[in-house]
């Protein structure tokens, strides 16, 4: 018998210091009691932003002003196929409250996770915990000029997320880097991911792994613990699944446009793009030719966001 399929519009309400909107659901409810991301069902011809708009002012008492996709999640539940498509919200009228009488709490985003949420919420708490842009670090062999270059994107770039990406290096100078590259991170609140085997958060604390994408389909389940941030480098609907397969907390899919480096490789268009993210079990960064100008058109085809070197690891300012 064919699923029943609901289309969901949901919010991650945002404010100034951070922190989240939840609210639980009533305990009539199905899976009642768990917590989830305000918004609802759609009413016969309402766009996933219209429907937004009126279950935030029925749920909530407030009045959008601005909104961002977020994610798109696709999830089977026994008895249903569930899309939430959810938003960000940062700007926004009037002082959310439970006006249907449902519990709200601003939580901060470490904390979410503490929370009990429906299974198809997963993908959006990792959304909601990651930034918009993704530094990946260039083979750079000075060191000194590594270190400068990386302060500057975390000062002045604003940069949250890191992947260490070294494959020149030989074991006992890419430990050296990852410790100075890791404390740097730390002095700035930004999270680091080793490009290396899983093995290597034995050496070094970091935050994460980011797996090749060869390295990403030998395995046959996700190889740290779930306190660890696990990405991957994917180029189509088979590293995508796998993905999703091992527990992938986010990928990068490229390349989307040509670079200077590759500018006559085959890439993916936004179109095609677009058609992968929307069933990809995860938050997706888009990169290869991507700028900060693109972070907008990334967004509007449902990326988590762009990842880069070139534009992010500069040497003129």
């Amino acid at each position: 018998m064919m699923k029943r399929r609901v289309h969901v519009a949901a919010a991650a309400v945002i404010r100034e210091d951070g922190r989240v909107l939840i609210a639980r659901r009533p305990a009539t409810a199905d899976q009642g009691g768990l917590w989830e991301f305000p918004g609802g069902k759609l009413a016969p011809y309402e766009t996933g932003f219209e429907a937004l708009k009126r279950e935030l002012s029925e749920e909530l008492g407030i009045q959008i002003r601005r909104a961002q996709p977020l994610i798109r999640v696709h999830h089977e539940y026994p008895d249903k196929h569930i899309l939430l498509d959810v938003w960000q919200v940062r700007e926004y009228e009037g002082e959310p409250y439970g006006r249907e009488g449902q519990p709200v709490r601003w939580v901060g985003v470490d904390d979410l996770p503490n929370y009990p949420f429906p299974a198809a919420n997963l993908p959006i708490l990792r959304a909601v915990a990651l930034p918009q842009e993704y530094l990946i670090t260039a083979e750079e062999p000075d060191e000194t000029v590594f270190l400068k270059r990386l302060e500057r994107a975390l000062r002045e770039d604003s940069i949250r997320l890191v992947q260490l990406r070294a494959k020149t290096l030989d074991d006992a100078a890419y430990q050296a880097r990852a410790e100075s590259t890791l404390a740097l991170c730390r002095r700035y609140g930004a999270k680091l991911l080793l490009n290396a085997d899983p093995a290597w958060l034995e050496r070094v604390d970091a935050d994460g792994i980011h797996l090749t994408s060869a390295r990403l389909m030998t395995l046959k389940q996700r190889p740290i613990p779930a306190n660890k941030w696990l990405g991957a480098s994917t180029h189509g609907d088979e590293q995508l699944a796998q993905a999703g397969h091992i527990d992938c907390d986010f990928v990068t899919l490229s390349p989307l446009a040509p670079t200077p480096s590759h500018p006559d490789a085959i890439t993916i268009g936004w179109h095609d793009f677009q058609q992968m993210v929307e069933t990809a079990a995860m938050p997706v960064f888009a990169l290869g030719g991507m700028t900060r100008h693109h972070a907008n058109q990334a967004r509007g085809v449902g990326a988590q966001g762009i990842a880069s070197i070139r534009d992010f690891w500069r040497d003129d300012r």
